[in-house]
């Protein structure tokens, strides 16, 4: 298998546990903010942005990925 592809799909899958990861962290401060303040579970605009502006970093963690094996190992 080529080393930037190796990379890139290791990158993918860094990617893919952050937005993981964030989201379910967003969705307990989520319910735990319902349940004090007595209300719906639903994300703000702030936690909507947050989720957004992880997405948009995890678009580039892949080809970074991707290069830095191919500069390394390549």
């Amino acid at each position: 298998m080529p080393v930037a592809l190796e990379g890139a799909l290791i990158g993918a899958a860094v990617a893919l546990l952050l937005v993981a990861s964030e989201y379910l962290m967003l969705r307990k401060a989520v319910d735990d903010r319902a349940k004090r303040l007595h209300r719906k579970a639903e994300f703000d605009e702030t936690d909507r942005k947050r989720i957004n502006t992880m997405l948009r970093f995890s678009i580039f963690v892949p080809p970074a990925f991707a290069l830095f094996f191919w500069l390394i190992w390549g």
